[in-house]
């Protein structure tokens, strides 16, 4: 009996498979949270050097610089913020205390510019130079600060006036990022690229997790990896906010990038092998929105809760709650049976046949039935399996080597564009909103593309397009911000697509043995992406051109790889290397396409071969 049938006797998609995969789509919603939480965390707010106390004859102002003419000290503050009111707004001092010797002003709810005369519109914080931003950025007059990381030198008299760093730290505009790591440890000027690292550092642990985690859910089994990494995550995420120093986040968020990786694997392959050949497609996309709609939600949860900290905290609690009820879920009977576990694989099979009603054909199913419906798969079956069997064959090595092409460049591309939300000139928290809503509609069509046209079409579509419009915005001027956004959204769109193909299309195309392994490494190369982009991103403030250019060729080299895969549209998942081998010398008999509405047939229920 094919595990297809067996699967079809127990219920099929019944009401446990729709449940089971429910409460796993849960915990993908807080996936989008982490993996793009430094978005948020790490935001870097204008800034500029905090300017020591310079004594002074005048005591009411403590050796302050003298407002000009419309500003007036305001006697009330705002937490531990010092304000000075004019006649238009206000701008307070972030640093807790206000800083002798800069005066913060506004006048008519506009920045004054360094000179006192000229005014910047729509801004609060204006720099020595003209421009506003993160970069440059400073509060006061151009007679104490330069700039946001150098500051010039007190009490020197005559001659070019010097400078110096920013010796006694920075004062932060807390207004929209009230507290990030950024503010916390000072990594701004000298130390801004330890922002960056902090990234890739995580990535580097998700990167770990895919290796150690995949490798052990093949010989522990779906399940168990899955709580455990449900486990660690919880208790490093909460270890993460309340890290004392940098050195320790780093090491946290390491070791969460290692849980998540582990249980977003453990999920797709769950999810893959419970779910019928006819509905995986639907099934994997409904999982793929649960992404969609968390990084929508961490726009939400960002904006609410503006403290890093308790921001951390709050995406991290939850997993303990998924380990409560993940007890409950029930392990691959496939896994199970090649694992030489077939006694346990029919008491699951049975529990599963009792919750979808169909508890006397379950009873029908034994360990001997099993056994010698499986023999084939049974005895083709390794007692152990190595990450040289992705190379080992002709067939599986060349679908190991386009899949890591496909994996790496689409990682690397949206990870390029999504972790950039700053530069797009809008609030972080709408571009976010943004940048998810558009994976709706692309995920839409490419699940309709995917169970119609077929799983390599679909995928190298998607690739191409998303590297022709990246390339496209590096000639669109930069003035036209609208349109460069747009783009970007398309491309980003177009990633989001391409990821939920290669999830799919992985699992149907490695055999079971070797399947967590491969989508192990899969997600590897995704993470050698996701870890090279923000080095890649650093680039530009030496070729304005290059991130683009290298963003949007790489999707178009992996859609080239992608065209060389073999096609899996309604075919059954394999079980064994050798029929994987043995697939491409035999065209597979045509099946009915795949059902997008989830229905019940009529008739007898599809089978796998």
């Amino acid at each position: 009996m094919p595990f297809g049938a067996v699967l079809a006797q127990v219920g099929g998609l019944g009401r446990f498979q729709v449940l089971q995969t429910a409460l796993l789509a849960v915990p993908i919603l807080l996936m989008a949270s982490h993996n793009l939480l430094q978005n948020f965390t790490a935001a870097v707010p204008p800034h500029r050097c905090r300017v020591p106390a310079v004594p002074s004859a005048t005591p009411a102002g403590h050796g302050a610089t003298p407002a000009p003419p419309g500003a007036t000290p305001d006697a009330t503050s705002r937490g531990s913020d010092t304000v000075l009111r004019s006649p238009g707004g206000t701008l307070r001092s972030p640093s807790g205390v206000h800083s002798p010797g800069a005066t913060h002003l506004t006048l008519n709810g506009t920045a004054a510019s360094p000179d006192g005369t000229g005014v910047q519109p729509d801004a609060t914080w204006a720099s020595s130079n003209g421009t506003l931003g993160p970069t440059g950025a400073t509060l006061g007059w151009s007679n104490v600060t330069l700039g946001s990381c150098r500051r010039y030198v007190a009490n020197v008299t005559g001659g070019p006036r010097a400078t110096e760093p920013c010796h006694d730290g920075w004062d932060y505009d807390r207004s929209i990022y009230v507290s990030t790591i950024v503010t916390e440890w000072d990594l701004v000027c000298g130390y801004r690229q330890l922002r960056q690292m902090a990234q890739s550092i995580y990535m580097a642990g998700v990167l770990v997790g895919a290796l150690v985690l995949g490798g052990l859910s093949d010989r522990f089994g779906r399940k168990a990896m899955l709580m455990w990494s449900y486990l660690q995550l919880g208790v490093m995420g909460t270890c993460t906010a309340f890290a004392p120093n940098y050195a320790s986040y780093c090491v946290f968020r390491f070791a969460g990038g290692m849980a998540l990786s582990g249980f977003g694997l453990s999920i797709a392959c769950l999810v893959v092998e419970w779910i019928p050949t006819p509905y995986r497609a639907i099934t994997v996309a409904i999982t793929g929105f649960a992404y969609t709609l968390g990084q929508i939600i961490l726009a939400g949860v960002a904006y609410a809760v503006p403290h890093w900290r308790w921001l951390q905290l709050s995406v991290s609690l939850p997993f303990f709650v998924f380990l409560f009820y993940s007890w409950w879920l029930a392990e691959s009977a496939r896994w199970l049976v090649l694992s030489g576990k077939a006694d346990r694989a029919v008491k699951v099979l049975q529990r599963v046949a009792a919750f979808n009603n169909r508890k006397e054909e379950g009873e029908k199913i034994t360990v001997e039935m099993l056994k010698s419906n499986m023999k084939e798969e049974l005895a083709a079956l390794k007692s152990s399996y190595t990450v040289s069997d992705l190379v080992r064959t002709p067939v599986i090595r060349h679908i190991f080597f386009c899949l890591s092409i496909v994996w790496f460049s689409i990682s690397f591309s949206y990870y390029g564009l999504a972790m950039d939300l700053q530069n797009f000139g809008v609030s972080i928290y709408l571009i976010q909103v943004i940048f998810g809503a558009v994976d709706f509609p692309a995920k839409v069509v490419v699940t309709v593309s995917l169970s119609y046209v077929g799983r390599r079409l679909s995928l190298t579509v998607a690739l191409f397009l998303a590297g022709l419009v990246v390339v496209a915005n590096i000639f669109v001027p930069t003035e036209l911000q609208t349109v460069r956004t747009a783009l970007a959204v398309i491309g980003k769109g177009c990633l989001s697509a391409s990821f939920n193909c290669v999830f799919l299309y992985t699992t149907e195309l490695y055999p079971t043995p070797i399947r967590q392994t491969g989508l192990g490494f899969g997600s590897t190369m995704a993470r050698v992406g996701g870890i090279v982009a923000p080095l890649v991103k650093m680039m530009d403030e030496y070729y304005p051109f290059l991130p683009p250019a290298v963003y949007g060729v790489a999707p178009v080299v992996a859609a080239v790889a992608a065209a060389f895969l073999p096609e899996t549209l309604n075919t059954p998942l394999p079980d064994t290397i050798e029929e994987v081998e043995n697939r491409t010398k035999r065209k597979p008999a045509g099946d009915p396409k795949e059902k997008i509405a989830l229905q019940p047939q009529d008739g007898p229920p599809l089978k796998e071969a």
